[in-house]
This record gives structure tokens, C-alpha cells and sequence, in this order.
């Protein structure tokens, strides 16, 4: 138990220490350098994933780059950095890295211990389960005494602890470092059932050697809200990357795509998508950008629902209904701040 409270609180005084030397430079460095460093996974499909010529894409992706479009007026001013689970905080306290857009679960110790700050949810989730189909478990109630493969460093870990406690239920952990590692377990039999966020799971089902002959179980185990982090104490770049995000949930809203926002900016006479797209006031002058940053947001990466289908929808291999994440108007959650 010492060594437990000596290492939270070492965790707690580097915190400390990130956040007072904190100071409002982001921006101007990402100028001057010309580009965004960005954390995202070591490959999630749909999410933050690389392919073949090394160009990568997903909803994490488009954080970073709808964040360039505010700022440059260029959605290709971005790097990427492949982090694993256990790297992906550190990389962003030291500076390595200006934004961590990594399926990151935004949670109290995570918010408040780290010298970081959560901006704001860009997809909502939940952990579950798959399993070989061959195996005839269909609940995660009949998970008793299985071998569970995980990646380290998550709240996955964690949430798998707690299920299995609370329903009285023996498992083997198998714990690896990276996700390809723990995919590879499961999909080479080491461990009977691979657990991570439900949308982690479609998207590395498309992984597996034969996709067709798994299931994800029915149960969701947890509340998994994902978004972009950023250093504590600069509140000029959280706004920043916070309001690129809103920008894009209050175009969909309003009915604003790529391919329209140029007909509408010129026609339009709601005042509220004059607001949005820089034709009355200038809002960008908050967050020190131009009057146009929110119109180069939609018009070079899309509104939220374009960012989603062209990533995880269902025309996707990744194969998800927009579900929690279809606008607060269409039963779901996502709700964003008026820009006025």
C-alpha cells in the first residue's frame, strides 16, 4: 500500500508541476512551427489508423485536422504520432505532442491528477466483449472463469476488474502493452474473449483473420466518453480545440455540409449561421483566428455527421449506427453550445 501512495503521489506533484509552469504558448508555437503534433493510437480503424502510404484517417484524425482548418485554413497541417495506452499522457505533458486525440476516456482521476484537461466528447461509448462465435456465448453473464485479453494503461483494465468482481465471476487476465498485441492473442487463441470499447471492437474486428466468425456480446459494461486532451493552464488552445469540434456539431444541426456551406454562406439570412460562418461579427477574434475559421472548419473537413459516416458509419467496414451520437434533435447526445 505504500508503494501505491507513494507512486500516486509522485503522479500528483509531477501534475502539479506541469500545470504551474503552464502557459498560454500553444498557439503561438503551432504557428510558428506551421502545424499541428497530434497523439493519436497505434491503429484504430475508423478511428486514428494509418494506411499503406502512411496517410492516416478516423474521427480522431478529423479533431486534429478540423483544429489546422480553424487555424491555417489547411486540414493537412498536421503530424501524427503513434502513441500506446501507456505513452499517450506523458507524450502530451512533456510536449510532445499538442493535442492527444487517442479514444480517450475522459474521467475524474484522469482530469484532475494529470496536468491535463479533457476539451469535450467527440464520440460516446461503452466497453463490451467478443468472443468466437464457435464458443456459443451469448451474454457476458457466461463469461465465468475466461481467459480476457486487454491492452495496459486503460480504463479497459479497469472496468473488466470491476465486471468480473461484481458479478462473482473467476477470469485470467492477459494484459499486453499495445492493442495490435492484444488483438493478436485473441485472434491466435491465447484468451477466449478481447474487451475494449464497443467501437474499438467493430473496428478491430475488421482485423481479425475471419471477421464473420465473431460476436460482440450484448452487454455494455461501462460508460466510455471519448475526446481530446490538452495541457492544463492554457486556456486559449482547449477553446480552440473545444469550439472546432462545436463548430461542427451546430453545422450538422443546422443543416450546414461541405458541399453546401459556400451556397449558404452566401444566401443565407439566419443570423445565427451568419454568426457561425463569419458573415456577421467576428467570432474567430476570441481565439485570435480569422472570421473565417469556423467556415473552414465545415467546408474543409465537414460537420460532425459527415465526420462520422465517411469514418465509422455504416457505408464504413467499421460499421456503427450513430446511436448515443446522433444529435440531441435525433435522439442522441451530442449537444453543442450556440456560437453567438
Amino acid at each position: 500500500m505504500k508503494s501505491n501512495v507513494g507512486k500516486l503521489l509522485s503522479t500528483a506533484a509531477i501534475a502539479a508541476t506541469i500545470s504551474a509552469g503552464a502557459t498560454a504558448a500553444t498557439l503561438d508555437d503551432v504557428k510558428a512551427k506551421g502545424f499541428i503534433q497530434c497523439g493519436v493510437s497505434t491503429g484504430v480503424p475508423g478511428f486514428s489508423n494509418a494506411d499503406s502510404n502512411g496517410d492516416w484517417s478516423g474521427i480522431d484524425v478529423d479533431v486534429c485536422r478540423a483544429t489546422a482548418a480553424a487555424i491555417f485554413n489547411d486540414p493537412q497541417k498536421v503530424k501524427f504520432t503513434p502513441l500506446s495506452a501507456k505513452e499517450r499522457f506523458t507524450a502530451l505533458q512533456s510536449g510532445e505532442i499538442d493535442i492527444l486525440s487517442r479514444n480517450t476516456t475522459w474521467t475524474y482521476t484522469r482530469d484532475n491528477s494529470l496536468g491535463l484537461d479533457f476539451t469535450t466528447v467527440n464520440f460516446y461509448d461503452g466497453q463490451g466483449f467478443i468472443v468466437r462465435k464457435d464458443l456459443g456465448v451469448t451474454s457476458a453473464m457466461e463469461l465465468d472463469g475466461a481467459t480476457v485479453c486487454t491492452e495496459q494503461g486503460t480504463t479497459t483494465e479497469l472496468n473488466m476488474a470491476d465486471f468480473f468482481r461484481k458479478h462473482k465471476m473467476s477470469y485470467v487476465p492477459v494484459i499486453v502493452q499495445k492493442v495490435d498485441e492484444a488483438l493478436a492473442a485473441y485472434d491466435s487463441g491465447r484468451c477466449d474473449v478481447y474487451t475494449t470499447d464497443k467501437s474499438g471492437l467493430a473496428a478491430h474486428r475488421t482485423k481479425l483473420a475471419s471477421p464473420s466468425e465473431h460476436v460482440i456480446l450484448p452487454e455494455t459494461i461501462s460508460k466510455e466518453p471519448l475526446g481530446p486532451v490538452v495541457r492544463h493552464g492554457d486556456n486559449q488552445w482547449k477553446d480552440i480545440v473545444t469550439w472546432s469540434l462545436f463548430v461542427q456539431i451546430n453545422a450538422e444541426e443546422m443543416g450546414i455540409t461541405s458541399k453546401n456551406v459556400a451556397k449558404i454562406k452566401s444566401e443565407t439570412n439566419d443570423p445565427g449561421i451568419k454568426r457561425l460562418l463569419g458573415v456577421d461579427g467576428d467570432m474567430g477574434a476570441q481565439l485570435n483566428l480569422s472570421s473565417d475559421w469556423a467556415y473552414n472548419i465545415i467546408s474543409k473537413v465537414g460537420n460532425y455527421g459527415e465526420v462520422f459516416a465517411r469514418n465509422v458509419g455504416p457505408e464504413t467496414a467499421v460499421n456503427l449506427p450513430r446511436g448515443l451520437n446522433a444529435l440531441w434533435t435525433e435522439g442522441g447526445v451530442l449537444y453543442a453550445p450556440p456560437v453567438r
